[in-house]
């Protein structure tokens, strides 16, 4: 009787720890089990929270143009009606503004001012026609590309649907006895275009932080380039057209004090 007695109490003994080891254990890896389960939820959410912020980043920047009595008014937002005012420096300005007439015989370069958040202001003459401008910016987070923005002053007048553009005979030109020679590598659309331009280097001067910059149009005014140099020394330039067509190209140089502005007129394969 004795020893079965203390046979029943070594038994459950036995059952009592083995009981409690099982559920030590277990519900320890039960625990731990939920642990990593919310962190891996805070982590997801954190992802997600990331990702919500590129997102924003990858927004678009619009631009409103108002010209209105000899005053240029451009105004940035993002797609939230805020202000976009972190923008990075491009050659010297936060903002390049190129205007031009239907039919590509004006051409202006010009830099408005800030003066608030996203809002820049530039007095200017304009002659009664119909125009079109490009704002050209480098937003710090916002995607932006330079399209178009038509417009008109005074009296409104037959927009041509083109402007006949003649591809130039030859591609040397004269201001003010200053010659600008340009030599084009290819006239075959996609691919590299090399421009190089033959000038009085002994007076050349850096213009906005270059030895000169270049714009491009096709003939309808909708296709846009901004080329800068190959380096800040040296007045080369390369590009691609992307299509067949007419292009004009205006070359600045900054020589004896003075911008001047020579233009040519190429077709492209």
């Amino acid at each position: 009787m004795k020893k079965w007695s203390i046979s029943a109490i070594v038994y459950l003994l036995v059952v009592i720890g083995g009981y409690t080891v099982y559920d030590v254990y277990f519900n320890k890896e039960a625990d731990h089990g939920e642990t990593n389960t919310h962190e891996a939820s805070t982590s997801a959410e954190e992802h997600g929270h990331g990702h919500e912020e590129g997102e924003v980043k990858a927004g678009e920047v619009k631009t409103t143009f108002v010209y209105n009595e000899g005053k240029i008014t451009v105004v940035l937002n993002d797609e939230n009606g805020n202000p976009v005012d972190d923008l990075k420096v491009n050659h010297e300005k936060l903002l390049h503004l190129i205007v031009v007439n239907e039919h590509l015989d004006q051409y202006l370069h010009l830099h408005p001012e800030k003066v608030g958040e996203g809002r820049f202001e530039l007095k200017q003459e304009l002659k009664d026609g119909a125009y079109k401008a490009f704002i050209d910016i480098k937003p710090e987070k916002l995607n932006y590309h330079v399209t178009p923005v038509a417009f008109s002053v005074g009296k409104q007048q037959d927009a041509h649907s083109h402007n006949n553009l003649n591809a130039d005979q030859s591609f040397v030109k004269t201001i003010d006895g200053k010659t600008a020679e340009m030599e084009v590598s290819s006239f075959e659309a996609k691919n590299p275009v090399t421009l190089t331009f033959k000038v009085d280097e002994s007076s050349l001067e850096p213009y906005l932080g270059a030895a000169g910059h270049v714009v491009i149009l096709n003939e309808t005014a909708d296709q846009y380039l901004h080329v800068h140099p190959l380096n800040e020394n040296e007045p080369v330039f390369e590009t691609q057209f992307d299509q067949p067509g007419m292009y004009k190209i205006w070359a600045e140089f900054k020589q004896d004090g003075k911008v001047r502005v020579f233009s040519y007129v190429v077709e492209v394969k």
